[in-house]
C-alpha cells in the first residue's frame, strides 16, 4: 500500500496557562474520538512492556479494540505530544533483542503515561528503539514526527534513516516535510516580517510609502505547503497577542491555527477529492481540558478529562459532534 501524504500543522501558546494543539487536515475522517485513558486503563505494549499504573491522558485518537491510536494527547501533568505526517523523511528500526522496544503507534502513550515534565521525557526517549511494527495489517506504520511540549519549552523527535533527532524546538510550532532543522532555518528567509508598519529601506531617492495597514507581513507565505505553513504559524504565533483568561486564550489559540486552515476546493488530492482541515484541536495542559472544532462544526467544544474517575480501568470516548449549530438571534 502507497502511503498518502496529508498535511497538518502544530503549535504551542503560553499565557496565564500553557496550551497546545494542531490541526489535521485529510480528505476524509477515520472517525476520531476525544479519548481518555484513566491511570489504571491497562497499557499493554507490543514487544513485552506493561504499565499496569500510569499517568492519565486525553487526546484525540482513532480507537480500534478499546485502544486509543492517539493523533495527539495530554497527560493530567501537562505534558503533550501530537504526531504530524513526515513521509519519504521517517524511518523506523527493526526489532533487537533486548532493547526497549517500543512500536510507532504506541510512542505517545509510552511517553504520556511515564513522563511528568519534557526533561522527564527527553531523558526516556533515548532509552528506547522505536520501531516498525504495525498495529495490524488494515493499518500499517503511519511515517510520523513529533512535537513534545509543557510549559518549560519543546523539542521535535524525528526518527529517520541515520537514527533518532531530537532538536529543541524554540517556537513551539511543526509542520510536515522537510526535517525540523530545515524549517527552522527558513525562517532566516523572513526575519523582515514584522506587525508593524515597514520604513523605506530601499532607496533614499524614491518617496515609497505605504498603502495598507499590515504591510510589515508582505512576503508571509500564503500558500498550503508544510514550508509555508510553518512559517505562517511560527509568525502569528510568536506575534499573536491576548489577555490571561481562558476564553480569550483558547479563542486567540484557534485564531493562530485558523491562519492555516484548508478550505474544500483548494487542495485536490484525487479527481473530486479535497484535503480540508477534519479538525483543530487546542488544549489547557494545566487543567487537562481538550478543546476542538471541526470542518462543520465551527463552535469550540470543550471535553474534561477531571469529570471522569481517572483512577477507572476503561477508556472513555466521545465522537467528535461534526453538525453546525446556528444561533438565530431575531
Amino acid at each position: 500500500m502507497k502511503e498518502r501524504f496529508y498535511m497538518c500543522t502544530a503549535a504551542t501558546y503560553q499565557t496565564k496557562d500553557f496550551y497546545m494543539g494542531r490541526t489535521l487536515d485529510y480528505e476524509f475522517s477515520y472517525g476520531e474520538k476525544i479519548a481518555i485513558m484513566p491511570r489504571n486503563y491497562p497499557l499493554q505494549y507490543r514487544h513485552g512492556l506493561k504499565n499496569i499504573e500510569h499517568y492519565a491522558m486525553i487526546g484525540m485518537a482513532h480507537v480500534v479494540e478499546d485502544y486509543p491510536l492517539y493523533y495527539d494527547a495530554v497527560n493530567e501533568k501537562g505534558l503533550g505530544m501530537a504526531g504530524l505526517n513526515f513521509v519519504g523523511n521517517a524511518c523506523y528500526q527493526e526489532v533487537k533483542e533486548g532493547a526497549v522496544n517500543v512500536a510507532q503507534y504506541e510512542f505517545i502513550p509510552w511517553v504520556l503515561s511515564q513522563c511528568a515534565s519534557l526533561n522527564e521525557a527527553k531523558k526516556l526517549i533515548q532509552t528506547m528503539n522505536l520501531v516498525n511494527t504495525p498495529y495490524n495489517e488494515q493499518l500499517p506504520v503511519a511515517s510520523l514526527h513529533w512535537i513534545i511540549a509543557d510549559q518549560s519549552g519543546s523539542i521535535t523527535v524525528e526518527s529517520v534513516k541515520e537514527g533518532l533527532n531530537i532538536y529543541e524546538n524554540p517556537v513551539g510550532v511543526l509542520a510536515n516535510n522537510p526535517s525540523f532543522d530545515k524549517q527552522l532555518f527558513n525562517l532566516n528567509n523572513y526575519m523582515s516580517l514584522s506587525p508593524k508598519q515597514p520604513q523605506n529601506l530601499f532607496s533614499k531617492e524614491l518617496d515609497l510609502q505605504t498603502y495598507s495597514r499590515g504591510m510589515g507581513a508582505l512576503g508571509l507565505p500564503g500558500d498550503l505547503s508544510s514550508m509555508s505553513r510553518f512559517v505562517r504559524v511560527a509568525f502569528t504565533k510568536m506575534n499573536g497577542q491576548s489577555k490571561d483568561n481562558e476564553r480569550d486564550s483558547v479563542n486567540q489559540f484557534f485564531h493562530i491555527l485558523g491562519s492555516v486552515e484548508q478550505q474544500r476546493g483548494c487542495c485536490e488530492v484525487d479527481d473530486g477529492k479535497y484535503e480540508i482541515t477534519i479538525y483543530t484541536s487546542c488544549w489547557n495542559s494545566q487543567k487537562g481540558i481538550y478543546y476542538y472544532t471541526t470542518y462543520n462544526r465551527r463552535q469550540i467544544t470543550a471535553v474534561n478529562m477531571h469529570k471522569i474517575n481517572l483512577d477507572g480501568q476503561h477508556l472513555t470516548s466521545y465522537p467528535m459532534l461534526d453538525d453546525e449549530e446556528f444561533y438565530e438571534q431575531n
